[in-house]
């Protein structure tokens, strides 16, 4: 039996707002995809060509995610866990071994080896961060056409001036994880004067 190897990735662990989307990929190892690279590395339109050549290509992929109150009632970095989890679940292939970019073990039923930095190293973790990013990317597009006023489209939910601004002035959307400092301040959820 041939080793399947999933690379798994996350993105979205510090944006004030949207859920986190994680992706697992088993390339085909005879159809190589060229320019496999870390997400952030690439321009947009590279990753959004690059996101339809992986979903064709790879053995299998599977992209998730987990929700807002997710996040808010288990912590970031315990729904980025879950998210990976549900990736590697939903992979059609069940994959021998895992290679997960980061210094966290996501607790999968299979052999995995964490790999700090990977998506820029290991083409099935690149293609994951890939799949991830350009996801997010597009759901929170979507998202900011159904919360106006915040900007979504173009931070994706992470801390700019402008966004900070829109929280002032707006106050939280459901979208925004109540969990994070900046939007706490905004609930009056922070700091709590006993007298």
């Amino acid at each position: 039996m041939t080793e399947q190897v999933a690379g798994v990735d996350e993105v979205g662990r510090g944006p004030l707002a949207g859920p986190v989307v994680a992706a697992a990929v088993i390339l085909d190892p005879s159809r190589p995809i060229d320019g496999l690279a870390d997400s952030k590395a690439l321009t947009e339109k590279r990753r959004e060509a690059l996101f339809d050549i992986i979903r064709e290509h790879a053995a299998a992929w599977c992209i998730a995610e987990a929700s807002v109150e997710e996040i808010d009632q288990l912590n970031i970095l315990q729904a980025s866990l879950l998210a990976m989890r549900r990736a590697v679940t939903g992979l059609e292939i069940r994959p021998t071994r895992a290679l997960v970019d980061g210094n966290r073990d996501p607790g999968l039923d299979c052999e995995t080896r964490l790999v700090i930095g990977g998506d820029a190293i290991e083409p099935a973790i690149g293609a994951a961060s890939i799949l991830a990013k350009v996801a997010r990317d597009r759901a929170m597009i979507e998202l900011d056409q159904a919360h106006p006023g915040y900007g979504l489209a173009g931070h994706k939910g992470y801390p700019t001036p402008a966004h900070l601004a829109a929280l002032e002035r707006l106050g939280a959307s459901p979208l925004h994880r109540r969990s994070f400092a900046p939007v706490k301040r905004v609930l009056g959820l922070g700091q709590v004067d006993l007298f």
